[in-house]
């Protein structure tokens, strides 16, 4: 269900443009941004702080979008909420006990320090990367691909890095032991 909801504004937004433009998808991303915080906070009562900032850049980048009638603006959101990233990933790795990858997946795993940071390195890296790759399609493709990329293309690198960070941290971990059985 979770993953429903963080890319509830993506999917409006691809869906509305298959159907309409550029203005059309921009709006229905602005509202499925205001849904998705608002129904995550009617459940929860607490935002993710990715929303949060997804739902003010969406409204921003948006907003000049619709005033200004020129859609380069809504092109540059991904581009700023994966830089910004970034910037938080990298900075953590100064500021705070634990570098923050290591403060969202530590509960769930155990890592040497240096490994933490590793990681916490590679998602600063891969931010600025898909960042780059995103103003590439948006200012080199026809508008069409660049929202294609924008699901599709920016999910499937995603879940390509997801994968290589398994195999990454799969080197890292203790084995299992498993139950000794008695006959």
């Amino acid at each position: 269900m979770k993953i429903l909801v963080d890319f509830f504004p993506i999917v409006l937004f691809f869906a509305a443009y298959k159907l309409g433009d550029i203005y059309m998808a921009t709006l229905a991303a602005m509202v499925g941004a205001v849904i998705q915080v608002g129904y995550t906070w009617f459940r929860t009562r607490k935002v993710e702080t990715m929303h949060l900032v997804s739902l003010v850049l969406i409204v921003v980048f948006g907003g000049a979008t619709w005033f200004l009638k020129d859609p380069n603006f809504i092109k540059w959101k991904p581009t700023v909420l994966n830089w910004l990233f970034a910037v938080v990933f990298l900075g953590s790795q100064w500021i705070g006990r634990e570098p923050i990858i290591q403060r969202m997946m530590g509960s769930q795993i155990e890592l040497p320090s240096a490994i933490w940071r590793r990681l916490n390195l590679a998602w600063t890296v891969y931010f600025v990367v898909i960042g780059a790759i995103n103003l590439y399609v948006a200012f080199n493709y026809e508008e069409s691909v660049w929202v294609n990329f924008k699901l599709f293309g920016m999910l499937g690198l995603t879940i390509a890095f997801v994968l290589l960070q398994s195999v990454f941290l799969a080197r890292h971990l203790a084995p299992a032991t498993a139950p000794i059985k008695e006959d």
